[in-house]
């Protein structure tokens, strides 16, 4: 790793050095990580994971999503925002996810506003891709400094804002920049990553919901 924040591999390919900090970042990195994401459930899966991440290594979420999925009926919010003190309880006993009642209460909690949200406007994902921010918000270059001085940004502050005022939790801003890189809705790949420019490509063909 250099001080760009950038490593190379056997093969030459020069990727954001967090990729190798565990095997399964990897995959991540390379495959998911910024791909945009226009799919409601796989949307409130994230924001999910996202908030369980609150205070802890995206590895621990990342090694127990099939798990947090197996748990939370794949995240379908429907199912879950049905949930009641029963399956609160379950959950708390279930040892292959974080047994964190305040996280898991706002799992369902989150599920009952995706419901009210979609029931409003038609889809989780087109409100939530209307606070993207615009070219003007976003760096030309997205460097090593620029990645560690920014772990909220207006955008994600006013994405973090609309849903607390909807009663959602969990949806702090810090954790509302990182669901925005994972969604695709910011390119963070750093600059000389192989991955960025696939990422913007596939930003520039999404069509947005």
């Amino acid at each position: 790793m250099d001080q760009s924040g950038l490593t190379t591999d056997e093969a030459g390919r020069t990727h954001c050095a967090w990729r190798n900090a565990a095997p399964q970042y990897s995959h991540y990195h390379d495959h998911e990580w910024g791909v945009p994401v226009a799919d409601d459930i796989l949307l409130y899966e994230k924001i999910c994971l996202e908030g369980f991440q609150a205070g802890m290594a995206w590895i621990t979420i990342l090694r127990k999503r099939e798990q947090f999925r197996r748990a939370f009926d794949g995240f379908d919010f429907r199912r879950v925002a049905q949930y009641g003190e029963a399956d609160i309880e379950r959950l708390m006993n279930d040892p292959g996810i974080v047994r964190n009642r305040a996280k898991i209460v706002s799992t369902v909690n989150n599920a009952r506003r995706a419901c009210e949200l979609v029931s409003e406007t038609g889809s989780l994902a087109r409100w939530v891709w209307s606070f993207e921010p615009g070219p003007q918000e976003r760096p030309a270059v997205v460097d090593m400094a620029y990645w560690n001085a920014n772990p909220t940004s207006p955008a994600s502050m006013r994405l973090s804002k609309a849903l607390k005022k909807r009663g959602w939790t969990f949806v702090g801003p810090t954790t509302m920049y990182a669901l925005m890189q994972a969604l695709g809705m910011v390119n963070d790949h750093l600059e000389g990553c192989v991955c960025r420019g696939r990422i913007e490509t596939l930003r520039h063909q999404f069509e947005r919901p």
